[in-house]
């Protein structure tokens, strides 16, 4: 059950914090704690949609060379006990979700039912499949401003889904190339896609990616909220990472865990923990309080 739950991609729900380290509230002992509430909400909401994931896809992963180790996919687990503890889990968490914050709960609601869709039909649509995997994590971005009352902009929305849509867009690839001729056996939407297409798809994201963190960054907007221009010195983090994120899928085969990728690559988890580092170091250190890419509200 453990391993079906999937614990190891917990770095995906850290976008959650984004509303307290931009909303200049990181050092603010109670919005902190209900931020870590939150994450822990969505690690098991994320749980909740793996186990309902894998009920779907498991005569598919069956046919897969790694999926088909899964718990369910290998029959070391029941469909009917991953099920009830789906139930279970979902109900308790989110209950927490709307007792931490209702609205916040609104928002878990939207990411169960949005991946429920997703294993249900979504992920047989061509591009909707992406599409629906970079708004879970919009979601999870929202979700984290919404529960420590902070307010949420465009910066917030569009840096999100494109930086998601890479991910998602090179997991396909990895996909693709990883299952060769036997690719719609396992998912017959990989049967839409090329290894061109993904190509051309990636590298329109990477750049939009990369032109949108830029303008936010030397914005006025972005200025006037931090009291300071010197975000714009962190531009060279996610110039490395999406480069070193692109070198990794083209030249090593990699892409299909962005979560496994980002704490076994050293050199980008190295980038991702100096941008960090310096995103505290500028936005904390001038302005007043104030809020996520915007006023509060």
């Amino acid at each position: 059950m453990v391993v079906s739950l999937r614990p190891g991609q917990w770095t995906k729900n850290l976008f959650v914090f984004a509303g307290l380290l931009f909303g200049k509230q990181l050092f603010e002992p109670r919005a902190l704690a209900v931020t870590c509430a939150a994450f822990v909400v969505f690690c098991a909401l994320s749980g909740v949609v793996y186990l309902l994931n894998d009920i779907a896809d498991r005569d598919a992963d069956r046919r897969h060379p790694l999926k088909s180790r899964r718990p369910i996919a290998s029959g070391q687990l029941s469909p009917g006990v991953a099920l009830a503890a789906a139930i279970v889990l979902g109900v308790v968490f989110l209950s927490l979700a709307f007792w931490l914050r209702p609205v916040f709960g609104l928002v878990a609601v939207a990411y169960v039912v949005l991946f429920a869709g997703y294993s249900a039909r979504l992920k047989h649509i061509v591009i909707i499949d992406v599409l629906t995997i970079a708004i879970g994590f919009v979601l999870r971005a929202v979700a984290g401003a919404v529960v420590i009352n902070v307010a949420i902009s465009h910066w917030l929305l569009v840096c999100t889904v494109l930086l998601a849509l890479f991910l998602g867009l090179s997991k396909r690839r990895h996909e693709l190339t990883l299952l060769a001729s036997g690719a719609t056996e396992h998912r017959r939407i990989l049967g839409e896609y090329s290894p061109y297409l993904l190509d051309q798809m990636i590298g329109v994201v990477a750049a939009s990616t990369l032109i949108a963190y830029i303008f936010y960054t030397i914005s006025p907007e972005t200025v006037q909220n931090f009291n300071t221009e010197y975000l714009a010195l962190t531009i060279p983090f996610p110039l490395y990472g999406i480069f070193r994120y692109l070198y990794l899928v083209h030249q090593k085969e990699g892409g299909g865990s962005p979560a496994e990728m980002l704490l076994t690559d050293r050199p980008l988890l190295v980038c991702v923990a100096l941008w960090a580092a310096a995103v505290v170091v500028i936005v904390y250190g001038s302005g007043e309080p104030g809020s996520v890419f915007g006023r509060r509200y």
